[in-house]
């Protein structure tokens, strides 16, 4: 998968303050820690508040709010946040447009059990679930 629209998502090299090239820069970026700035332009582009942003997140939503847009948050969430955008650009990426993949995002998947795509979000691995069934989808496999 290309990074770039990763990137994008969370508001390029402008918010970002780094470009981000490849995955390696996703590990930096992760290390570093993920700006408020660049959380609120995730949740803008999933059309998200900062309530509902927050519950898919290992942060409250008030501690959130508390911030400045320069903070930065710890690793683990950082990389939670990189994981959810990760999660967008693919599937805009596989729908070839953001409104469809967040019609998909919020409507209960047979492949997935039956759970609603945008609520797994809140843990890594029904993240990973989520890429995989977008993976299936981008190769025409139904389960």
């Amino acid at each position: 998968m290309d990074v770039s629209g990763i990137s994008r998502i969370l508001g390029g090299r402008k918010t970002l303050r780094t470009e981000i090239r490849d995955r390696m820069d996703l590990v930096e970026l992760g290390r570093r820690g993920v700006s408020k700035a660049a959380l609120l332009r995730l949740a803008g582009f999933l059309g998200l508040s900062v309530a509902e942003i927050a519950a898919l997140l290992p942060v409250g939503e008030r501690t959130i709010q508390r911030y400045e847009r320069s903070h930065r948050f710890k690793s683990n969430v950082s990389e939670h946040i990189l994981q959810i955008a990760e999660v967008a650009a693919r599937g805009e990426e596989v729908f070839g447009e953001k409104d469809r993949f967040l019609a998909w995002l919020n409507l209960p998947s047979a492949a997935l059990g039956n759970a609603i795509p945008e609520e797994l979000l809140s843990s890594r691995f029904g993240a990973e679930l989520v890429l995989d069934e977008l993976g299936r989808i981008e190769h025409g496999i139904v389960v």
